[in-house]
């Protein structure tokens, strides 16, 4: 049957169910023997891409405008009417493949996922599944619908960020404030989308028999080689090693400026009162020195990326409507990687295309693995290989190598990166500490003032060193504007973890860039095939979390920013 099976994604865009359902049908109705299991899984793997492919971009198109209704109903209507069925559906393969015995090559950490996701699996779930989605959807549109009028012109908040970075003092005060003020006008709607959130999940990990959501959360995120516990100790050992080191970053600047204290509107300026850092104007030309950067730090990444430009896989521009953040995600059948932006211009935007590059590029390196399953990646290894590309790519910075910048400025954007990575640690450990208290403390995390209070509790542990005096609705209302929080819980560690290994893979590279770059491709080309520990050693990195480990990697950035000062 499998004969008839289209080959683009374009012309499955309009099936409905049953349509897909024969071809399971076929695929669960074959009987499974060592000698057809290969061709069964490539099957399997073909039908999968296809419908895939079709919910990737049908998502995408809600968050290049959050206002388009029609995008928004397609893609409710494919949820509804085929990733529910699909859910179900899928969960019948893996058990038939469970049950057979059989081990296909390559295929033991697939199948390790598979017997977690067969255990969790309720029929029950699965449409709460998409109102979890829709509320996603919903959380984008409150966010991207955010504009004030700035000097004449209606701007998105984005677009103001720029501001920030004005040397004029009261002029980055009235911007923050009046992009303030306009959050948290949203401030009834976003607790309102929050006690859904949280309710949905609630009724969730209970369909499983699962205490807290925590706990299901854990397993469906496939998070065999670390637990709760080990969080508590990561983010100890940051309060231990790097919130000193962020209160010395903090003070310099403090000193810099000249300011009695650090004020949220100050942590973007240049301290030293130089022009703001403003790499592009237009966004092609983000796209093609990026290009030539990831040439630099490897043909074959600069090969990759020039392919997004030519096949048109990159929105990187912010406007009115577009959902916030940034992403990359896969067509799977076209076995290519999409880069979602909202870029105005900054500094920031460079680190985050060079941040989206490599989860592309894990993506090209890992295509030529045979099955779908085998993709799979962990969400700890996805940021190893964009997180490191940041480092990897931050040599190539100044315009002599291909880059934006003149060498002073180039070493002033890799010391506000590198400062950036020290300052991340304890802003993380607030968002992940915030999300355990949470979900084990739902009675009280469903108050809203209950959260307030507890993410205004956490920043004073681990972000001393600014003054929020007066501001307490806006800095206790943070986690409104923690996407991460609200649509994927418990995915914010990841980047700790990540960096821990990143800035290891840029450790080697100081002594063999070329020696570190190949491994780290290598790592990449993994997949998902190897535990996470496996993949962290394959990209030439060790997976911890503790405070010696921490402590080395801080040392040696404060070490690179104070050369770098010379140079600046």
């Amino acid at each position: 049957m499998f004969e008839t099976l289209p080959t683009t994604t374009q012309a499955v865009m309009d099936w409905e169910w049953p349509q897909f359902e024969a071809y399971y049908n076929d695929l669960a109705a074959r009987p499974l023997t060592a000698e057809n299991v290969a061709a069964w899984l490539t099957d399997w793997t073909r039908l999968l891409r296809l419908i895939d492919e079709r919910g990737t971009r049908l998502n995408v198109a809600t968050t290049l405008d959050t206002t388009d209704e029609a995008a928004v109903q397609r893609f409710h209507h494919f949820l509804e009417t085929i990733a529910e069925p699909v859910e179900s559906t899928e969960q019948t393969l893996k058990t038939k493949l469970l049950e057979s015995g059989l081990q296909p090559a390559g295929f033991a950490i697939p199948l390790r996922n598979m017997r977690t996701q067969a255990e969790l699996f309720r029929e029950a779930n699965v449409p709460l599944f998409t109102q979890e989605q829709k509320l996603i959807t919903e959380y984008d549109k409150v966010i991207g619908a955010q504009t004030i009028e700035w000097e004449g012109e209606e701007k998105t908040l984005p677009q103001i960020r720029p501001v920030y970075q004005d040397a004029d003092r009261d002029k980055r005060e009235r911007a923050w404030r009046l992009a303030s003020e306009r959050q948290l006008q949203d401030r009834a709607a976003l607790n309102d989308l929050w006690g859904q959130f949280l309710s949905l999940r609630q009724e969730i990990s209970g369909n499983t028999g699962h205490a807290t959501f925590r706990d299901y959360r854990w397993e469906a995120m496939l998070r065999f080689d670390y637990t709760p516990a080990d969080c508590k100790t990561f983010h100890n050992a940051i309060e231990q090693v790097v919130v000193p080191a962020a209160k010395r970053i903090y003070e310099r600047r403090r000193q810099q400026l000249g300011v009695d204290t650090l004020r949220p509107w100050d942590l973007n300026v240049d301290p030293q009162n130089r022009p703001p850092l403003r790499p592009f104007q237009d966004v092609e030309v983000l796209k093609s020195k990026a290009e030539a950067i990831f040439r630099q730090v490897d043909p074959q990444l600069g090969d990759y990326f020039a392919t997004m430009r030519r096949e048109n896989l990159l929105d990187l521009d912010n406007r009115k409507g577009k959902a916030p953040g940034g992403y990359q995600t896969t067509y799977s059948q076209i076995k290519r990687p999409f880069i979602f932006m909202n870029a105005v211009g900054l500094h920031d935007d460079v680190q985050t295309l060079l941040h989206e590059g490599g989860h592309a590029f894990h993506a090209f390196e890992s295509a030529d693995l045979p099955y779908i399953q085998q993709q799979e990646i962990t969400s700890e290894i996805a940021e190893v290989a964009s997180m490191s590309m940041e480092l990897l790519a931050a040599p190539y910075l100044a315009a002599d190598q291909g880059g934006y910048y003149s060498e002073a400025d180039a070493a002033r954007a890799r010391i506000e990166h590198l400062e950036s990575a020290i300052l991340f640690w304890p802003y993380m450990a607030v968002v992940d500490a915030f999300q355990h208290w949470v979900y084990t403390h739902a009675a009280d995390a469903a108050d809203p003032a209950n959260c307030d209070a507890k993410w205004a509790e956490l920043w004073e542990r681990f972000m001393p060193g600014m003054d929020w005096s007066g501001l307490d609705a806006a800095m206790m209302t943070g986690w409104h504007r923690k996407l991460h929080i609200f649509q994927i819980p418990f995915y914010y560690v990841d980047y700790g973890l990540a960096q821990v290994g990143a800035l290891q893979v840029w450790r080697n590279s100081l002594a063999d860039q070329a020696g570190a770059i190949r491994q780290y491709r290598s790592g990449l080309a993994l997949g998902g095939t190897k535990p996470l520990p496996q993949l962290f050693a394959a990209t030439g990195a060790k997976f911890a979390f503790d405070a010696a480990t921490l402590g080395e990697l801080v040392a040696l950035v404060e070490k690179t920013i104070a050369e770098l000062e010379t140079v600046a």
